[in-house]
Formats: structure tokens, C-alpha cells, sequence
């Protein structure tokens, strides 16, 4: 595995794999990986002749600085671990590297509804900033395929939403969550849960579970109530829980029984925000 920390590096390397032909695959992370992420590169490694992977802890989408301040940084592990999985490049930048003028003044993206619904609500101005870090990436990449996994349900829509404008000939792949024996989906942010609160974590995914388990065709507002409710019961302090269309994230209050459906949460145990989701009917 090559590792660059400059973007003319990185560049000058892929111009040359891109005029000999060769497929790339392209995993944007924030580090701290797991299995989840794991799983990303694995698949990018059987479609494409070239894996790359990136890690950089983007300040632009952190809307609370301690979080940023506090979210997990593994590198050693993480460098072994993408080796193990047969990553071909990293890239490893600076903040300086990815925002040579500065956090300030960035383009805004258009994205429409979507950016103001579940966490477009909760943490204003995330979703911008997830744009202007993966649009960076991708222009320095311009891989063939981008791979994203299905556990942060609604920025897979928006980065979608942003690649198909300006980015139309990249694929995007997006993988299945990957879970605990347990249930609980795979996050970097699971390592700052105490062993008490990592036990009733699996209350998230427990309650998505009972929302997909108990849905039929009428009126959503009772259930998800109830699942509110529940997630609060047991120490969750709840942003949301939401059930909405699958492809647009249009709120559903009443189900037809056909239109293919998304059950999404978000919550905090203590200073730990989750996040999870479960596609009911697809």
C-alpha cells in the first residue's frame, strides 16, 4: 500500500493509472475503522484494479466542536488494517492539505429537502460540509466507483444527490450495515461508549426492529411514538425517529403497504450521538 499526505502526489500517481485504463475504487473515511469499513474496501478491492482509501477528520461537518475534539484517531491500526484488506493507496492530508484557504467561505451546495429533514435538522451544517470534503476527494480521485455504507442512510442520498451533479460518471455503491454480533451497527463512535452504555445500545436497532416488525398500511404517527418512547425509557435522549420513503426521505405518516420504506433513529447516551436505520419492505 502507497500512502500520499499531498494532493500533487496523490494527482501526478493517478493520472498515470487513469491513462493506462485502470478501474478505481475510491472508500472516503474518517479513520477509527472497523469492520464496517472493512467491508467497503473488501468490495472495492473485487470490482476495481486499484483501492483507494482515504482518512481525514473533516472539520467543516462537525457541528459541535467537542465532538471533533473527541472523535477517535487509530492510524497505526488503521494503516494495518486497510493493508490486511488489500488497499492499494491511502491518502492521508492535512487540514491544510484539503482547505488551503481556509474553513471559511466554501461553495454552498444545493440540496434541496433533503438537507433540512432528520439530521439536516439536528446538526446544521453537516451535510454541507460532508459535500465539500467528498467533492475535494473526488476531484483529486475521480475514481470510477465510490463506495458508501448504508448506516448513514440519509448522507448517502445527499452524496448522491451532489455526485450526480457534478460527479455524473462515478458509480456509487452503497454497501449494507454491518453489525455486532449483538445488533448494534459498527461505528467509530462506539469506542466512547462506556461497558454500561454499550449494553443498552443495542436498544437502537432492537427498537427499528419492532417499528419494521409492526408496520402495516395506515397511519405511522402512533408507532413511532411508541418507539420514541421506548428509546426514552431506556436512557436514550431521542432527536428522532422517522419513517420516510426510501428515495427521498419524504416523511410517510400514511403507509399504502407499497411504498418502499426506511425506519431511521438518531439518539444520544449521554455524550454519544447514534445513528441507525432498517429499509422495511425492499
Amino acid at each position: 500500500m502507497i500512502i500520499f499526505k499531498k494532493v500533487d502526489d496523490i494527482t501526478n500517481f493517478l493520472s498515470i493509472a487513469k491513462e493506462n485504463g485502470v478501474a478505481t475504487g475510491f472508500v472516503p473515511t474518517m479513520g477509527a475503522l472497523h469492520n464496517g469499513h472493512i467491508s467497503l474496501v473488501t468490495k472495492a478491492t473485487i470490482e476495481n484494479q486499484l483501492v483507494i482509501c482515504s482518512i481525514f477528520v473533516n472539520p467543516t461537518q462537525f457541528n459541535d466542536s467537542k465532538d471533533f475534539e473527541k472523535y477517535p484517531v487509530t492510524i497505526e491500526q488503521d494503516i494495518y488494517q486497510l493493508e490486511k484488506a488489500g488497499c492499494t493507496v491511502l491518502f492521508l492530508p492535512s487540514v491544510e492539505e484539503i482547505y488551503p484557504n481556509g474553513l471559511e467561505g466554501h461553495r454552498h451546495f444545493e440540496l434541496g429537502f433533503i438537507e433540512t429533514i432528520l439530521d439536516g435538522k439536528y446538526r446544521p451544517g453537516h451535510f454541507q460540509g460532508v459535500c465539500q470534503v467528498v467533492h475535494k476527494l473526488l476531484e483529486i480521485m475521480l475514481p470510477n466507483k465510490l463506495y458508501l455504507g448504508q448506516k448513514d442512510f440519509q448522507q448517502c442520498l445527499v452524496l448522491k444527490k451532489m455526485a450526480s451533479i457534478n460527479y455524473p460518471s462515478i458509480q456509487i455503491i452503497i454497501c449494507p450495515t454491518q453489525r455486532e454480533a449483538d445488533g448494534l451497527a459498527m461505528s467509530s463512535r462506539n469506542s466512547r461508549l462506556t461497558k454500561e452504555q454499550r449494553l443498552v445500545a443495542i436498544e437502537i436497532y432492537a427498537t427499528l426492529q419492532m417499528v419494521s416488525n409492526k408496520s402495516k398500511p395506515g397511519n405511522t404517527y402512533i408507532l413511532k411514538q411508541s418507539a420514541v418512547q421506548y428509546l426514552t425509557s431506556k436512557g436514550f435522549k431521542v432527536d428522532y425517529i422517522e419513517i420516510a420513503n426510501a428515495n427521498t426521505l419524504e416523511p410517510v405518516e400514511d403507509w399504502n403497504g407499497k411504498e418502499k420504506i426506511v425506519v431511521l433513529a438518531a439518539a444520544f447516551l449521554n455524550e454519544v450521538r447514534l445513528i441507525d436505520n432498517l429499509l422495511i419492505n425492499n
